[in-house]
């Protein structure tokens, strides 16, 4: 009687939870008022969403060498990421295609000639002294790198070539308690102070916040110092009024496909389908918070892809009650039943979401644009759609039993002669 009350209030809980939390994901709410107010942000406002589905520019650029690297590919990212977020662009999502090209979406912004001329130029990379003037500048610059010293703090190595070893050792001699900075066009990257002479041609730059914040630095000083010349290869437009059009139809689609599949479940499978929509649910609200937390940019394709993996996690239910109804009908008890179902389905759950998750990866790793986008929310889903069959649905199933609402096969949809 004890396990059985005990397993009733988890599960009670366990729904009121996945209620708080589905609401609170997708429309957000606020507690309390003035200094202790708290605003919990629906995911729509959390996402990044990609130029489909809020309009915007997308600009492909390609580097003008024979033999690009992969350290100057990221070098030369990071100067075009510093540029755009310079201008007060937010949310620019800026990959690489291939090895010679990269591709900058700035959603909300529609002008494309003006965009076209910021990304084209080649970049303006400046020491400046505490009057102002510019002592070096990204030429004299001939390697740029990040590391960890003795103590385990983030520091920036600095190599100038010839002419730029004389220029920063005057300079250093020159302003020795005083802060020399450095710029790219016209945003201040660092702003040390020097605390000696340097006369060997090789400077530390201290004060990082972490290693990748050295080597973001580290980047963009590199960039300044070997930039390659790049131009627009490709330009498209999205207009407002068809990304603002296109988010609402993807949610309204996704919004019907859990419903009819809601009430399939429950129709076809009663109190087992009552427990699959519960797992969903949480499922649901998984999935859109690991896409928050590692920074998805939903797009048109990306939703696409979030669809199919509720049909896959929906699918991993189907498998353990289907095994449980053939255990059902040999004549087991529930219990039994039940956990042999599951035992049953595992196999079948994980290598058919494995295949799958090596097509992901497949596609993620040598696709580029949408179909990386696609790629990685189909990844993320699938893996998440293991974990609920694996754990949460079997955690429902077993309360279910013990509080004694899956005690008969007719719970089931199984009938005994």
């Amino acid at each position: 009687m004890k396990k059985k009350v005990t397993s009733t209030i988890v599960f009670i809980l366990c729904f009121i939870a996945i209620c708080i939390v589905a609401f609170a994901g997708f429309k957000g709410f606020k507690l309390f008022s003035g200094e202790n107010e708290v605003e919990v942000i629906p995911f729509e406002q959390q996402i990044t969403k990609g130029l489909d589905l809020q309009g915007g520019v997308s600009v492909l650029m390609e580097v003008q060498a024979d033999n690009v690297s992969k350290e100057e590919l990221d070098s030369i990212k990071q100067l075009i990421s510093l540029r755009v977020n310079g201008s007060g662009v937010g949310e620019t999502v800026i990959t690489e295609e291939g090895q010679k090209r990269i591709r900058v979406d700035i959603p909300g912004q529609y002008d494309s000639k003006k965009i076209v001329d910021s990304l084209s130029k080649t970049g303006d990379l400046k020491f400046v002294d505490p009057e102002g003037k510019t002592i070096l500048t990204g030429k004299d610059v001939k390697k740029a790198t990040a590391y960890l010293d003795e103590s385990s703090q983030p520091q920036i190595g600095l190599e100038f070539n010839d002419a730029g070893k004389k220029k920063f050792a005057e300079a250093t001699s020159k302003f020795i308690g005083k802060n020399i900075k450095i710029t790219m066009d016209g945003e201040t990257i660092s702003d040390a102070t020097v605390n000696t002479a340097i006369i060997d041609g090789n400077a530390r730059i201290e004060g990082s916040k972490s290693l990748d914040d050295a080597k973001e630095k580290a980047n963009i000083i590199s960039a300044g110092a070997f930039p390659h010349p790049i131009k627009t290869a490709s330009v498209r437009t999205v207009g407002a009024q068809l990304g603002n059009d296109s988010l609402p139809n993807a949610m309204k689609a996704g919004a019907i496909a859990l419903a009819i599949i809601f009430v399939f479940m429950i129709v076809y499978y009663r109190v087992p389908g009552f427990i699959s929509c519960m797992s969903l649910s949480l499922y649901t609200v998984m999935v859109l918070w690991a896409f928050k937390e590692i920074g998805v940019v939903l797009t048109l394709p990306g939703i696409a892809a979030f669809i199919l993996t509720i049909g896959m996690a929906i699918d991993a239910n189907v498998l353990i009650f289907e095994r449980t109804r053939e255990e059902l009908r040999l004549g087991r008890s529930i219990a039994s039943s039940i956990k042999l179902g599951i035992d049953n389905a595992m196999s079948s759950i994980i290598d058919s979401n494995l295949t799958t998750i090596i097509a992901a990866l497949i596609l993620y790793f040598f696709g580029s644009g949408s179909v990386k986008g696609f790629a990685l929310t189909l990844l993320v889903g699938v893996v998440l759609s293991m974990v609920t069959a694996i754990f949460i649905t079997k955690f429902f199933m077993y309360l279910a039993l013990n509080m004694g609402i899956l005690k008969k096969p007719s719970y089931f949809r199984v009938k005994r002669g």
